[in-house]
């Protein structure tokens, strides 16, 4: 199933389980994710769960995975167990981090696109053509393109960008925004942003294209949560369903913006 292959999704927030949800569908459907999650515990629970197509981090180590800076230490699952040195990140696919001819890594988040022959570039977006933007190659190989010996290259100077961002809050979004690409789509998974909230975000991103709605879910189904009324529906709901309603949302309406979605069983309203 490719039916998100080649985007690039960023999962934020403390909704650990629906956060896990959107992760794995988007992962299933070829799709590059860096998710945080907030215990070593659930760390390592989500990397078993995604496998290397998705790089795990702490909540304070996700700008430095997108920047390439050195996170806090401890704070990149994937690293501690030796996925983060491998075929992982946000690469163009499920493969993330391509090794060059001298045994290092193109980038520390594996956020670049793969090199394929004998030259080619490394690009920030990870979503254009491999040929050099030089249209050049050297021996040893030059700024930005791999020799004919394939042995240098350089990752880029630049963040990476995402197409797709998921964030428990507004909170959560906001110092996160300059990663999303132009065109993009926010989307706000926690019950708690009001309607007047999201159309704001909504109407400040507008202008470069990005759309921003939001998930409100309700009577959602939790390890440990207890008794709670049903809704009209006459059961809980899961996280997966949630997940559904996010990815919608954000890769489906398209024509969408400033909506907030009730996931409630009917509990609630907009």
């Amino acid at each position: 199933m490719t039916k998100y292959a080649r985007r690039k999704a960023l999962v934020v927030g403390e909704a650990t389980d629906i956060g896990l949800a959107i992760a794995k569908r988007l992962v299933e459907g070829g799709a590059s994710v860096l998710l945080t999650a907030r215990t070593e515990a659930e760390r390592a629970h989500a990397v078993a769960e995604l496998g290397s197509a998705a790089r795990v981090v702490s909540p304070s180590a996700v700008e430095a995975a997108l920047t390439g800076a050195p996170g806090p230490a401890g704070a990149d699952t994937n690293d501690s167990t030796g996925l983060g040195d491998g075929p992982t990140g946000l690469g163009d696919g499920p493969t993330g981090t391509t090794r060059l001819g001298d045994g290092s890594t193109t980038a520390p988040t594996g956020l670049v696109h793969d090199l394929t022959g004998a030259a080619g570039a490394i690009d920030p977006t990870g979503l254009t053509s491999t040929t050099s933007p030089t249209g050049t190659t050297g021996t040893t190989g030059t700024t930005g393109t791999t020799g004919t010996t394939g042995t240098t290259g350089t990752s880029p100077t630049g963040p990476t960008t995402v197409g797709l961002l998921f964030a428990d809050a507004i909170p959560t979004a906001r110092p996160l925004l300059p990663y999303v690409e132009d065109g993009g789509a926010v989307v706000l998974t926690a019950p708690t942003p009001c309607p007047d909230a999201v159309r704001a975000l909504a109407d400040e991103l507008a202008a470069r294209g990005i759309r921003v709605n939001a998930v409100a879910p309700g009577c959602i189904e939790a390890p440990g949560s207890g008794a709670v009324p049903l809704p009209p529906l006459g059961r809980l709901g899961a996280a997966e369903e949630v997940a559904r309603a996010a990815l919608f949302l954000a890769t489906e309406a398209t024509f969408t913006t400033g909506a907030r979605l009730p996931v409630d069983g009917g509990l609630g309203h907009p």
